[in-house]
């Protein structure tokens, strides 16, 4: 088996990882790892922008206020400023290294912002409709050919390496690397004097969903393994419009459609989301969902409809041109017909318990992205504050990983993967029918809405289905799904627990049990330890 040792070692190619390798790469090397390929990722496929006050009519207050009022008061109030403080600076940052963001002129180069739901002022930067492919593309130019930089593209990661797990006494929690699974199932032994989770959230733990089928949680269950705490799992932020379509891939319908004065419409016309909030189409993101989602219910609908013809032709071919052309693939056509709808898993507002540095439990581990939650987004995340998160927290987490002093790692002391006693699979119908089966379980019973049976029914099935997928894991060869499965069904389970703790409704969080709000808002904290 292989053994690599490097300074640094970034699990995750999306914008946090990217971002992050860019800035440790002129101090160490660097080991990127992306189980798939590197454009692979919920970055890359973001369509919104990045929020950031800009422009002298906006303020850090009002950016701080919006966020507050989105996060239905649990947001960290001191972490939601340290980052708003950030945003016009990192906006600034990304044009320097080239990211083409739109202007509303040649000329002038002043950025063309837009404003998204919860927003009360237009400060999202953006590249047409495909900001997170842009921002990709322009971080991968700046990485591709650094000479301290490794790509591990392709490599799965199995699990981390910490000292607890290898049973040194004595010392406190620390990760030293990690395991990775190679495209040609070999084992790779990666040590770092640092490993950083960028791996992003979990959107694949529903059955439908606007993430890339990569989503599966693995940074979140590997940290939870590795002995860190979990933070309020239960929030999972549903995107409000999603494309439905019977034979489509599922495929998320921008914010700013909707920013821009697009409406949402059922089946016979009818404007509906005043019903639900003063704002309408524009307020926060998990009353439109349960908007839609309440009205699908009551009309015993499949769908509801999203209506851009009233932005008109030029508006539409000028800042939407990728939606109008993929909708345009699947005999839709935004421009004479509204576009079918459904609310999908989109964004997690929990993670791995962190801080803005991304520092963890566990010594020598940061989380940074998705994967982490610092308190910002609270109980509903702010539409694109996450993109503008990823990059605070990679340039927070860099400053601060520089500052620490080496602790004398030894690749030496790390010890090959242990694959004695495993036997040859017979069958692999067993992983497919696990991985249907929790993504119904949490479809059905940890959606928009839950109830205390409802979660009771999926803790219980999880447990079962959990049993099944340890088992299969300690006696067969390891392979991509296989781990995938794991990591989902830990992630799933943590959901089920986080929801069953919070009892009241909030954000994201809607209990028909507790459709009240508390006057005090608690983080929902999860710890390993005595679990």
């Amino acid at each position: 088996m292989k053994q690599h040792s490097f300074d640094y070692l970034i699990i995750g190619s999306g914008a946090a990882g990217l971002f992050l390798a860019q800035r440790l790469a002129n101090h160490g090397r660097v080991a990127l790892v992306n189980k798939s390929p590197i454009f692979e990722s919920n970055t890359y496929w973001a369509q919104g922008g990045i929020a950031g006050v800009y422009t002298p009519s906006d303020s850090i207050e009002a950016h701080v206020q919006d966020t507050l009022l989105s996060g239905a008061g649990l947001c960290h109030e001191a972490v939601v400023r340290e980052v708003a403080e950030c945003g016009g600076e990192v906006i600034r940052e990304l044009i320097r290294i080239g990211t083409p963001f739109d202007t509303l002129d040649a000329q002038s180069g002043n950025l063309h912002l837009t404003k998204e739901g919860g927003h009360s002022e237009r400060r999202i930067a953006h590249a047409k409709d495909a900001t997170g492919r842009a921002l990709i593309e322009t971080l991968v130019k700046l990485t591709d050919n650094h000479g301290q930089i490794t790509h591990f593209e392709n490599h799965m990661v199995i699990d981390l390496i910490t000292t607890q797990r290898l049973g040194y006494l004595g010392e406190d929690n620390r990760c030293l690397g990690a395991y990775l699974l190679d495209a040609n199932s070999e084992i790779l032994t990666i040590a770092a004097e640092h490993t950083i989770l960028a791996t992003g959230g979990a959107g694949k733990v529903y059955m439908y969903t606007s993430n890339p089928h990569a989503a599966t949680g693995d940074g979140i269950a590997m940290a939870w393994r590795a002995g860190c705490r979990v933070m309020n799992l239960e929030l999972m932020q549903f995107h409000p419009t999603c494309l439905f379509h019977a034979s489509a891939p599922t495929m998320l319908i921008t914010e700013a459609l909707r920013g821009e004065g697009a409406v949402l419409i059922d089946k016979r016309g009818r404007r509906f989301a005043f019903d639900y909030h003063p704002q309408g189409e524009l307020a926060p993101r998990d009353i439109v969902a349960r908007a839609i989602d309440h009205e699908m219910k009551k009309q015993g609908q499949d769908c509801m409809f999203l209506d851009a013809r009233p932005l008109g032709a030029s508006l539409i071919h000028h800042h939407f041109p990728n939606m109008r052309d993929r909708l345009l693939e699947n005999g839709i056509d935004m421009l004479h017909a509204p576009i079918p709808v459904v609310p999908a898993a989109h964004y997690m507002c929990g993670g791995v318990k962190s801080d803005l540095a991304g520092r963890t439990d566990v010594q020598s581990l940061y989380a940074i992205g998705e994967t982490a939650c610092t308190g910002l987004h609270g109980a509903n995340r702010l539409a694109s504050n996450s993109l503008l998160e990823c990059l605070v927290m990679a340039q927070k987490c860099a400053e601060t990983i520089l500052t620490q002093p080496s602790h004398g790692l030894c690749p030496a002391r790390l010890p090959t993967w242990d694959d004695s006693g495993v036997v040859p699979e017979t069958e692999r119908i067993q992983i497919k029918q696990n991985w249907d089966e929790i993504r119904a379980i949490m479809s059905n019973y940890v959606g928009i809405v839950r109830s205390n049976e409802r979660l009771y029914r999926a803790k219980r099935r999880l447990h079962v289905i959990q049993e099944e997928v340890d088992s299969h894991y300690w006696k067969f060869p390891i392979s991509r799904d296989l781990i995938e499965l794991r990591n989902l069904c830990q992630v799933a389970e943590l959901i089920v627990r986080s929801a069953q703790k919070r009892r009241e409704s909030r954000g994201l969080h809607y209990s028909t049990d507790y459709p009240i709000t508390h006057a005090q808002a608690e983080d929902t904290i999860i710890d390993p330890k005595g679990y």
